[in-house]
């Protein structure tokens, strides 16, 4: 029976087209033994340097960004030594060829798996840190809502490196595959060409930023609303009475829009009104001055003024400029101002005329 088992063993492990003795059989298995335990040995060490004057080293420098790229790129060391070692072990083990064919095939693919993916977590600790040091930044090189979008085209180009990495391991013609997914795409970037426009100019819209979340915009067709979302194929704005208006990317690339909370929040208000012949203009910019400045949310710097605009057919036309704090609360400063400006002109008799028209009738 003993014997049995043993030549199992000894068939399992030793190829069959080379007779080795026992003895040199287990050599060459302890050999294998001693590579894994020395490569398990260095990752240990490796793991104490790093957590020991990795983290000294880090404490030197103003940033966290060290530490985090610590924390991630530690454990993929150990697993990369611990696996270079296994797999270095399996190709000096006496096994038989498919299994050595098979085991070293598979932890090559986990190999490539954990190098890719250790590149993928030092990339997405560098995004993280630098949107963590741009959060009340708006010239910022990277949109913070470009950060989803960038960290899944790395994963995808990755992926596809290592897919490529693989297959030119196990002797795939690589550069067929190649040429068939440029066909494919070329097919796809045909069918789908607005679809694509739109994609590139959703790109474009988070590249280039002329408007922001949050950020209130004018389009060409007279349309105000705040940008709600900025997606790879439209542009969701929520209007001012509360609906929700899809615009393809392409179409906002191609327009012209006015961005009210840029350069900064701030809101410059207009009131236009009349004021009857023989009336004292200065005092009547006087009036409009004060009504503005007895709001509370319009800015003292820079001051409301008012002018002469022009002579009317019927009245002297005035014009008040204020601002506000913010674009969002001018609609109620300036009915406020208006209100004010009415109770004003009546306490000092300023009468805001309207247009009179006599119909004179002759009688034949």
């Amino acid at each position: 029976m003993t014997a049995r088992i043993l030549s199992f063993v000894q068939a399992l492990f030793r190829p069959q087209d080379e007779d080795g003795s026992i003895l040199l059989w287990a050599k060459e298995i302890l050999g294998a033994l001693l590579i894994l335990a020395f490569f398990w040995m260095l990752a240990q060490i490796i793991v104490l340097v790093l957590n020991k004057w990795g983290k000294r080293l880090a404490a030197f420098t103003n940033t966290d960004l060290n530490d985090r790229l610590l924390q991630r790129v530690t454990p993929h060391v150990s697993r990369l030594l611990v696996m270079l070692g296994v797999y270095l072990a399996i190709r000096s083990m006496p096994l038989h060829e498919r299994l050595v064919v098979i085991l070293s095939g598979a932890l090559f693919i986990a190999l490539v798996v954990t190098v890719f993916s250790l590149i993928y977590h030092v990339f997405h600790e560098l995004l993280q840190w630098y949107l963590a040091g741009q959060k009340d930044k708006s010239d910022a090189l990277i949109s913070r809502h470009m950060i989803p979008i960038a960290e899944k085209l790395t994963l995808l180009f990755l992926m596809g490196m290592a897919l490529l990495v693989i297959l030119k391991h196990f002797n795939y013609d690589i550069f067929s595959l190649v040429t068939a997914l440029g066909i494919g795409s070329l097919a796809i970037g045909l069918a789908a060409k607005d679809t694509l426009a739109n994609m590139i100019s959703g790109f474009t819209l988070m590249l280039d930023r002329p408007f922001r979340i949050g950020d209130r915009i004018q389009l060409a067709g007279g349309q105000v609303g705040d940008v709600a979302g900025i997606g790879l194929r439209s542009t969701r704005i929520r209007t001012l009475d509360n609906q929700l208006m899809i615009i393809p990317n392409s179409d906002l690339c191609n327009t012209m829009l006015i961005n009210q909370a840029f350069p900064d929040v701030r809101a410059k208000g207009h009131i236009s009104i009349g004021a009857a012949y023989g009336s004292d203009v200065a005092r009547v910019k006087e009036v409009l001055v004060a009504a503005a400045l007895e709001v509370e949310d319009v800015l003292r710097d820079p001051a409301p003024e008012a002018y002469f605009v022009s002579f009317g057919d019927s009245a002297l036309n005035m014009s008040l400029f204020f601002w506000v704090e913010e674009y969002s609360g001018l609609l109620c400063a300036t009915d406020k101002i208006n209100s004010l400006i009415i109770r004003h002109f009546n306490e000092n008799g300023i009468d805001i005329p309207f247009p009179i028209r006599t119909v004179i009738m002759e009688h034949n």
